[in-house]
């Protein structure tokens, strides 16, 4: 009996982890100027590890990477970085700090104190080592951890028009761009097939039904292993 439980729960990962990947087609149909598919892995891990995993997630999280990175061409900000010198909001303290802490990754990690953070969260001393937030393995990563930061799940669930346009504030400070981020929202969502509800992800915890989402948002009782994604998403009930 124990090991049936034990396989039916691998079998129910797998599924979740399925569930939450795009394809190849779908990535093509959102950003078909995109000429890296090898970039999908390191996606679709990004979408398992920020618990992405509805269908309007994905959409905006895609939507918004495709803006920022000009459809996964860049990686790098194409501008210098200087114009970031002396910005102690960013946390750039020491001389040279623009320059090298300028926009990576494909959300575009920009000032010291966020390479500081997020490579604090991540295990990876991003600080020491700026230059590798501009590849695939790590910059999706650090985009995920931006993404999960400020709670973007929760505005994406929304479905809505408005909510869309606050992540937009979110990643960019205002609303640069917002014409041709909301463009491929409605490709990505058009890709993906996302109807009009919010796909927020139900599960049940000990018997009782609840909702997935960070925990430190639930404003019931969270429970840890009922959720696919990242530890901090669990089931609130």
């Amino acid at each position: 009996m124990l090991k049936l439980m034990l396989l039916a729960l691998i079998a129910a990962n797998v599924h979740n982890c399925l569930s939450q990947s795009i394809t190849a087609a779908q990535l093509k149909a959102i950003m078909p100027n995109s000429k890296h598919p090898e970039y999908l892995s390191h996606i679709n891990a990004a979408l398992v590890e920020g618990a992405i995993n509805t269908c309007h997630r994905k959409a905006a999280f895609l939507a918004q990477l495709a803006h920022e990175s000009g459809q996964l061409v860049y990686m790098e900000e194409l501008a210098s970085g200087a114009a970031y010198e002396g910005r102690l909001d960013l946390g750039n303290t020491q001389p040279g700090d623009g320059v090298r802490f300028k926009g990576r990754g494909p959300i575009q990690l920009t000032g010291r104190a966020n390479y500081r953070e997020a490579g604090r969260a991540l295990g990876i001393d991003l600080e020491a080592n700026p230059q590798i937030v501009a590849t695939p393995a790590v910059g999706f990563r650090t985009s995920v951890w931006f993404w999960t930061k400020h709670n973007l799940n929760a505005l994406a669930d929304a479905g809505t028009l408005a909510a869309f346009r606050q992540i937009t504030r979110k990643i960019n400070g205002g609303t640069n761009g917002q014409a041709d981020r909301e463009n491929y929202w409605a490709k990505a969502k058009s890709a993906l097939g996302c109807g009009s509800g919010t796909g927020v992800v139900s599960c049940t915890a000990n018997g009782r039904a609840g909702v997935c989402k960070d925990k430190a948002t639930c404003t019931g009782t969270a429970h840890a292993g009922f959720c696919p994604g990242a530890a901090n998403i669990q089931c609130c009930v």
